[in-house]
């Protein structure tokens, strides 16, 4: 059996789970350990088949045509290189969700509003990954949008998960049509939908500009592209923590992938100046979105905005891979794709290894605001460790895996100056420096996560009666903690393993890795830079017991206790202590008032009133409304005026079809 028909059946059989998760919901017991269960072997397999083909026969590509679909047509589906990376992606994520959630699904108040759905959403990227026509591709990417928009809706009782249930619905559908206009230029006027046709398909360059923007405005809005973005911090803490796991370190990868596969893969050689505009849109998300991640409070609001910044930085390394294919520069523009899929790797693992700590920290309180939380680090010690880990990881810190996709994307930012394009040479340095920006607010932003939330004293009476989660959710965070860690240590392997997809889109790759002295990594030689993980690590490893060694052998032992210190404060009451706001304020100083429009507003009482002053800080969400909150209103207008057409008479009706059949013969006429 070949690894495509694994594949196959792996999906059939997350498809069977959703079926029969229906009638099994009466019994949520019963119900979630055979469920979660089901698609956690599932997963697994797909996992082992695709990362087999991907270390195996990467260089080969399998493909059937199934008797389903369009008449003429049917269902093109393909597995190759890169495809068997992302389903690497997509399933090694769904498995440790799985695992997860065998334990966190207990908790669930809804099971029959979540179970059916959320194999269904694993079987939908599956199939997005797999397809290899355009029909089949739209139709797994409205399944998977479905399947996702249940689940976003699963405790649709709360005001806030309809409002963010209807945005993500609406964004989904503008993707959709965005992506469904790209796949028509593709195809052109002799309809071809197969990818293989669309590969060998000449396209102008107009075309292929048109297409790489309706691919920004499809893939990105589900991806969270700024300023397509604002569904993401609605919708990813609506949903179950787990599925917010697989929407922000899986799902928005699977729309990366729609961006790869069409962009690099079907439209050939891209021209210089569309690189110039995926650049300046992954820089400007990459600081916007640790900014907005900074000013929040709400623990998976803040990892959803952190998502958003990552997405970013992908960007900006496919912005570059684009750079320097256009110019045949093959050695940096393999540098630049390899750090932007490895990436997309480690943020799969590093956020949802965070969305499991937020997730067992709701299960253990109640809560996601964090100035409700603290001290929790004494309650829950292993959640905080495995969640401090994390947070390392996405700070892009050694010696885990997050800081050497983030120092590969930088060594090809170094490369931008043999660029000759003086547009490129301008926009990659000041791309870069956002970037560096984006990276030193990451490191404020998850001290602050970490601190206020596991740290200090308890805010609250849930934190208090705190304790650990189940031993299903701790299996889940450690085995990613450790796969951080392994991916930072040994990233040569991982940078090998990536080597085929590269050779296949690129036409070129990196020099292997794995067989260099002491596992280090030189991605373009020596002399330019290199890196090795495992020495670091040790190097770290041996400072900390060298320390902890000095401090217990010189130290007095005599041991003083006595109050903290209260930055001049004496009162010990919990909420003296730092907040999430506060921790924000210098930050908030610099950038809130651009960005922003931040307002701190101090009620004082008169003298002689012994009420406490208060502090409110006023915030504006300016994407929201100055782009969507007109634009919604103006659709309401016109949508009010277009109610008129349900009064007409029969001529009317007659008319106004005889007036849309002649526009569109004469758009036919002119396209062809």
């Amino acid at each position: 059996m070949t690894e495509l028909a694994v594949q196959l059946w792996c999906v059939a059989a997350l498809l069977a789970a959703a079926v029969v998760a229906v009638p099994l919901s009466r019994w949520p017991g019963l119900s979630t350990a055979i469920i979660y269960s089901a698609t956690l072997m599932a997963c697994a397999i797909a996992t082992a088949s695709a990362l087999t083909w991907l270390l195996l026969h990467a260089d080969a590509a399998a493909e059937r045509t199934l008797p389903i679909g369009l008449p003429w047509l049917g269902a093109h589906l393909r597995l190759d290189a890169l495809a068997a990376f992302f389903l690497v992606v997509v399933n090694l994520g769904g498995a440790l969700a799985s695992l997860y959630a065998l334990g966190y699904g207990r908790h669930e108040r809804a099971p029959h509003r979540v179970l059916p759905f959320y194999p269904a959403f694993l079987a939908g990227m599956n199939l997005v990954v797999l397809a290899a026509d355009a029909f089949s591709y739209l139709l797994s990417w409205e399944f998977m949008s479905l399947a996702s928009w249940a689940l976003v809706m699963a405790h649709h009782r709360d005001g806030g998960n309809r409002r963010a249930g209807y945005v993500y619905l609406v964004m989904a559908s503008f993707g959709t049509l965005a992506l469904l206009l790209a796949f028509g230029l593709l195809a052109g006027t002799a309809g071809d939908y197969d990818f293989a046709s669309i590969r060998i398909a000449p396209h102008s360059p107009y075309v292929a500009t048109l297409v790489l923007i309706l691919m920004l405005l499809g893939a990105g809005s589900k991806a969270g592209l700024v300023p397509l973005h604002v569904w993401l911090p609605l919708a990813h803490p609506a949903a179950p923590s787990h599925v917010s796991a697989l929407m922000s370190g899986v799902m928005t990868k699977v729309a990366i992938y729609g961006f790869i596969r069409v962009v690099f893969d079907l439209l050939g050689q891209p021209d210089w100046s569309t690189s110039g505009i995926v650049l300046a849109l992954g820089g400007i998300t990459a600081a916007l979105g640790i900014l907005y991640a900074l000013m929040e409070k709400d623990l998976k609001r803040l990892l959803a905005y952190s998502t958003i910044e990552n997405v970013g930085i992908v960007f900006v390394s496919l912005g570059l891979a684009l750079a320097f294919q256009a110019n045949d520069d093959k050695v940096p523009a393999a540098l630049a794709f390899t750090a932007a899929l490895f990436h997309i790797f480690n943020h799969s693992l590093f956020k949802s290894l965070l969305f499991f700590g937020a997730g067992a920290v709701l299960s253990a309180t109640g809560e996601r605001d964090m100035d409700r939380l603290g001290g929790l680090i004494h309650r829950m010690p292993f959640t905080s460790v495995v969640f401090l880990v994390g947070c390392v990881a996405i700070s892009a810190l050694p010696p885990f895996n997050g800081f050497v996709s983030e120092w590969l994307i930088f060594q090809a930012v170094l490369q931008s100056p043999q660029l000759p394009q003086w547009g490129l040479k301008i926009l990659v340095p000041a791309v870069g420096g956002l970037m560096a920006l984006a990276a030193a607010l990451a490191a404020a932003c998850f001290v602050k996560a970490y601190g206020v939330t596991f740290l200090g004293r308890p805010r609250g009476a849930a934190t208090i009666a705190a304790k650990e989660v189940d031993r299903f959710s701790l299996a889940a965070m450690a085995i990613l903690a450790a796969l951080c860690l392994l991916a930072g240590v040994l990233p040569g392997v991982v940078m090998d393993a990536l080597a085929p997809i590269a050779t296949n889109i690129l036409g070129s790759r990196l020099a292997p890795q794995s067989g260099l002295a002491w596992l280090s990594i030189v991605p373009i030689s020596g002399n330019h830079s290199s890196y090795n993980g495992l020495l670091v690590a040790m190097f770290i490893a041996l400072s900390a017991l060298l320390l902890f060694v000095a401090i217990r052998m010189f130290s007095s032992g005599a041991v003083r206790r006595g109050p903290a210190w209260g930055c001049g404060f004496t009162d010990p009451a919990p909420l003296a202590q730092y907040s999430a706001d506060g921790f924000a304020q210098p930050i908030r100083r610099v950038f809130g008032t651009l960005i922003f429009r931040a307002r701190d507003h101090v009620t004082m009482p008169p003298p002689g009133d012994t009420a406490p002053a208060r502090l409110t800080i006023e915030l504006h969400d300016q994407i929201w409304e100055r782009i969507y909150a007109p634009l919604a209103g103006g659709i309401m207008i016109a949508s009010a005026r277009l109610d008129r057409l349900q009064l007409l008479t029969i001529r009317g009706y007659l008319s106004l079809v005889f007036v849309t059949l002649v526009t569109l013969l004469l758009v036919l006429a002119i396209w062809t």
